[in-house]
């Protein structure tokens, strides 16, 4: 998954998703009906029917999907009724999640529940298309997830089609127009399986086996560009794994003004959801996206089995799970000629920017990190003080942990053998890994030594990173340079259709000493509204000018004047070395092609 931070999620590993679409079998299977009738309210309409109840049955409602947040989708359902041939019978409510319905036979529940979200960790319907994420839209049976269902989608539009994740189109139901029939192996299955129904352009990429599937909702972007970058990008990635593990695959885009804004993407068993604003950040989000086929969706972390969406679930493997993933994508943009060497190296300089940015860098570790992932949705959490992102910091150690493994091996072995070995493993061996236990055992297999320092120094604890020393083995050096700017000093967000409000101050800073307070109303700024982007406004000031607030605070109103703070920034630059010897320069080259041979044996 990738988000605007760049964060995960996930299913049950290996459910390769099989919707086949035919008739519906007599009575085995768990039915769904979900009608598209009101558009403009933003409605969709569910009915779901249990067959053969004895009693009673109770329906949940997932509390989390897409994202590490509890997000509640059942604060989105209303109206809920229920009946047993035609007669109402009565519903309960027992929590936050759960319905009972005390009835025998078959029961129907039906609800209404509103979605207009967009991005690939929600559900939308309006006019212009339907998005779902069938977790957050559709009620499971409470024990009966592994049953099979089916799916009929009503009211669809005529000139609308509907795309699921696993097989690029569904099919007509007979002769009811607008009706579009889906038929899933299991409520899991479903579940990881969006939706897109629209007026959508689809195409097959050439020459790439199994056949990968590419439905398009949007504007900005070139059909060409698209399927040249994606076929290298698979085609690199299938073969970089030994192998493609799905039937077929899914991307389904919204790119351009049907992105609405949001962007990210979404790593699904057999497809993935992307959101972005232009064509041009295709490669970069689908090349992550795509390699979570193995890492994260087959590749699974013990700590993340069978996985519970009632409650939090805790790993301390996200900085592989997601960071690593990171790592692969760009190696698969520079090694299939959409980066160049210099993008590359660009990109790296980025993201160790980005981490020693944060003073959290000085104490967070990579995998406490991934175990903090259920706190991201708090603003003060992602302020630098308080955290750093595993997406950031596993990017950068998968990077450096390439450089171990190939310095250890003479150049023989690589990350891309211990993804590899981590897919024969476990992945196909239905088998999940003990977090950084079994990557670092995997890792000192390849090596044939300990790697227990780096895991113990590196991953679970903090200490600093050694860029210098890994790098130079490669033939790279990091390179040093400052700047300042003017800072706020305080954090000012604003939720949909309120004002704007001050949700962080930081300690010390002018505007702490201003009196400026968490919780303040931010009526005026400098005597005028409040900038759409106040960070971008900051970045044209000075450090000590003046930043004259009124506020509302509680019944009164008061004015703050804040002298603007001042902030050296550090930039890294990684660039290579002009004096690397020739055992560094093919250490470099491996990682930059993705080859692995001895050096020794071609220094000679």
């Amino acid at each position: 998954m990738t988000t605007n931070r760049l964060a995960t999620r996930l299913a049950a590993t290996v459910l390769l998703s099989t919707c086949f679409l035919f008739a519906h079998p007599a009575n085995a299977e768990i039915r769904y009906t979900l009608s598209l009738a009101h558009p403009e309210q933003h409605l969709f309409h569910v009915t779901v029917e249990v067959p053969d109840v004895q009693d009673h049955v109770d329906l949940q409602m997932a509390a989390w999907d897409a994202l590490y947040e509890i997000r509640d989708f059942s604060s989105h359902v209303q109206r809920v009724t229920a009946s047993v041939n035609s007669q109402s019978v009565p519903i309960e409510k027992l929590d936050k999640l759960t319905w009972q319905v005390r009835a025998t036979g078959t029961v129907k529940v039906s609800y209404d529940t509103f979605w207009d979200d967009p991005g690939p960790f929600s559900s939308q319907l309006n006019a212009e298309h339907a998005f779902i994420n069938p977790a957050m839209v559709l009620l499971y049976v409470s024990g009966q997830r592994s049953e099979p269902c089916s799916l009929t989608v009503t009211e669809v539009p005529l000139e609308w089609s509907v795309a699921t994740s696993a097989f690029h189109q569904a099919r007509p139901l007979g002769s009811r127009n607008g009706a579009w029939d889906v038929k899933s192996a299991s409520y899991e299955t479903l579940s990881d399986s969006p939706i897109e129904i629209s007026h959508f352009e689809e195409f097959t990429i050439r020459d790439l086996t199994p056949p990968v599937h590419v439905v398009i909702h949007g504007d900005d972007y070139k059909k060409h560009d698209v399927e040249t970058a994606l076929r290298k990008i698979c085609a690199y990635e299938i073969k970089l794994m030994d192998g493609a593990p799905y039937p077929e695959y899914t991307f389904i885009f919204h790119i351009g003004k049907t992105a609405n804004g949001s962007g990210g993407g979404m790593e699904h068993a057999n497809s993935t959801a992307i959101n972005i604003p232009s064509g041009a950040l295709l490669p970069n989000v689908s090349a992550h996206e795509f390699f979570h086929l193995w890492n994260v969706k087959r590749i699974r972390p013990a700590s993340l089995e069978p996985v519970d969406h009632t409650r939090e679930m805790y790993t301390r493997s996200l900085w592989f799970a997601e960071g690593v993933t990171n790592t692969f994508s760009s190696y698969a943009l520079v090694r299939t000629g959409l980066w160049s060497k210099q993008e590359f190296l660009q990109d790296l300089s980025q993201q160790i920017t980005e981490l020693e940015s944060r003073p959290a860098e000085q104490w967070q570790s990579a995998e406490q990190s991934s175990l903090d992932a259920w706190l991201e949705k708090y603003a003060l959490y992602n302020q630098p003080q308080s955290s750093v992102s595993y997406y950031t910091k596993g990017q950068v150690l998968g990077f450096l942990l390439d450089i171990v493994l190939r310095d250890r091996t003479d150049n023989q072995r690589s990350l891309d053998d211990l993804l590899r070995a981590m897919n024969a493993d476990f992945a196909r061996e239905g088998k999940f890994y003990r977090d950084s236990l079994d990557i670092r055992l995997e890792s000192e297999k390849l090596t044939g030594g300990s790697l227990a320092d780096f895991f113990d120094n590196y991953v679970g604890g903090a200490n600093p990173l050694p860029y210098r020393n890994l790098l130079a083995r490669a033939g790279l050096e990091l390179r040093t340079l400052e700047s300042v700017r003017a800072t706020l000093g305080f954090l000012p967000q604003r939720e949909p259709g309120a004002p704007w409000s001050v949700a962080v101050v930081d300690a010390g800073s002018p505007a702490a000493k201003s009196g400026l307070q968490v919780g303040d109303e931010i009526l005026r700024w400098n005597n005028s509204d409040v900038p759409r982007r106040p960070e971008r406004w900051a970045a044209q000031q000075k450090p000590g000018d003046v930043l004259r607030l009124r506020v509302r605070r509680g019944e009164k109103e008061e004015s703050v004047e804040i002298h603007l703070g001042e902030l050296r920034e550090k930039f890294f630059q990684v660039a290579e070395m002009s004096n690397a010897d020739e055992r560094a320069r093919r250490l470099r080259d491996g990682l930059l092609h993705g080859t692995t041979e001895p050096i020794t044996a071609r220094s000679h």
